[in-house]
């Protein structure tokens, strides 16, 4: 017997399957990876499910929430700041944070990234009233720690970790922006002025150097040509005391040798007669001298007398000699 459509539509057990399968649908859920579903049973907390396949109890259960885990970028806007100093600055940012417990993220505040964002804007604003112009221009770093370091502390009963924080852009006003360019322009010259003072400093010290070490170098090129100078003309005069005292040597050699061989000579009978003959030339040769350095010669009348004593004296030392030289061979 056929079933009318109709009645299979009214049938309890079509109905009974579909709650089932509506309910298995509602009980499992696929939780993607970094993802956090924050559960609530009967409208209260009661766990956060991880990623993969989880289970829930249907119409008793409900995903409140879905969360994202992942670090995330959040634009602060551009917003006014006075500094210490009383200069209005607009300034913006960027922040970079992450979601560490989904609980805590849906349950104690009720927009985390907005919530994130507010509070960001105030501790950027007190971080700038508490520094001057040059030092929030000079100290980025120094505004970025104590914004992070701040927010760190604020946000962890959000469930919220602030892992970075950077200003992007800091903007004075355009009077503020017309005196730094002057200023700029100023400190551009005055270290141009102070490089090339330095430079003219340091080519005049570098010449008054070389100045210096071209005299000492004469100095001391002009002191070895004197010690070689002194050092030639002691070697030459040592030279030429040394060949003059071989030169007395020799001569006296020559003179000793000369001595002995007219001592020898004297010894015979014809050597004898040389003598004689040598001291008579010897006294003539004299007494000549003596009548060419002078036109009047004086004379005592004894000359030719004396003459001939010097040749007997001459005569009787070589006698002498003789007989003592013939008494020794005796």
């Amino acid at each position: 017997m056929d079933i009318p459509n109709d009645s299979l539509l009214f049938s309890p057990l079509l109905w009974i399957a579909l709650v089932i399968l509506y309910s298995l649908k509602k009980g499992i859920y696929f939780v993607p990876q970094n993802r956090g579903y924050v559960i609530y049973t009967f409208g209260k907390y009661d766990k956060t499910l991880s990623s993969g396949l989880n289970f829930i109890i249907p119409f008793v259960q409900t995903v409140a929430a879905d969360r994202n885990l992942k670090e995330q970028s959040l634009d602060i806007e551009s917003q006014s700041a006075i500094t210490k100093d009383n200069i209005s600055l607009d300034i913006d940012g960027i922040l970079f944070m992450k979601v560490t417990d989904a609980g805590a993220a849906t349950n104690n505040v009720t927009d985390y990234k907005m919530a994130v964002t507010q509070l960001a804007m105030t501790t950027m604003r007190n971080a700038i009233g508490s520094m001057e112009l040059d030092e929030c221009f000079q100290s980025r770093d120094a505004i970025n720690s104590i914004i992070l370091n701040s927010m760190t502390e604020a946000t962890q009963p959000w469930g919220v970790m602030v892992t970075r924080y950077e200003i992007k852009d800091i903007t004075p006003p355009q009077s503020i922006r017309e005196d730094m360019e002057k200023q700029m322009t100023a400190e551009r010259e005055k270290r141009s002025v102070i490089l090339t003072a330095e430079g003219v400093k340091t080519a005049a010290i570098t010449k008054a150097e070389g100045l210096k070490r071209a005299r000492v170098l004469d100095a001391e090129a002009a002191k070895a040509e004197q010690v070689l100078a002194a050092e030639a003309f002691k070697e030459s005069q040592v030279l030429d005391a040394t060949g003059k005292a071989e030169a007395i040597r020799l001569v006296a050699e020559a003179d000793a040798h000369a001595l002995i061989t007219v001592g020898d000579s004297a010894k015979t009978v014809s050597g004898q007669s040389a003598v004689m003959l040598r001291l008579a030339q010897d006294a003539i040769m004299a007494h000549k001298a003596i009548a060419d350095e002078s036109t009047v010669v004086l004379t005592d009348g004894k000359t030719s007398e004396n003459i001939a004593n010097t040749v007997a004296q001459a005569i009787a030392v070589s006698s002498s000699l003789n007989l003592s030289n013939h008494s020794k061979e005796g």
